[in-house]
């Protein structure tokens, strides 16, 4: 069954304070040469049959409406994962 991702990302001006917690521990694990760390979410939804403009033009929707929120989130990418498309 395909499945479409929606990613979702705190606004450029939203303070991220997991993704801070994050950045600031990196260091602590030996990991270095990252300046910032924005910590977003991911969602899987699968579809039954095959994904038409349609279906892509409701998983937009509820991107939109219902999996962020559009006072403090962006919705950066609605789309078939990568290994799910076909030709």
């Amino acid at each position: 069954m395909p499945t479409i991702v929606v990613e979702v990302m705190p606004k450029p001006e939203i303070l991220d304070p997991q993704g801070k917690a994050i950045a600031n521990a990196l260091p602590h694990l030996g990991l270095t040469g990252f300046t910032g760390v924005r910590q977003g979410k991911r969602f899987e939804l699968t579809v039954e049959g095959e994904v038409t403009e349609e279906v892509l033009d409701s998983a937009r929707k509820a991107a939109a409406e219902m999996l962020s929120n559009p006072v403090i989130e962006d919705v950066v990418s609605v789309a078939v994962a990568e290994d799910q498309q076909t030709a």
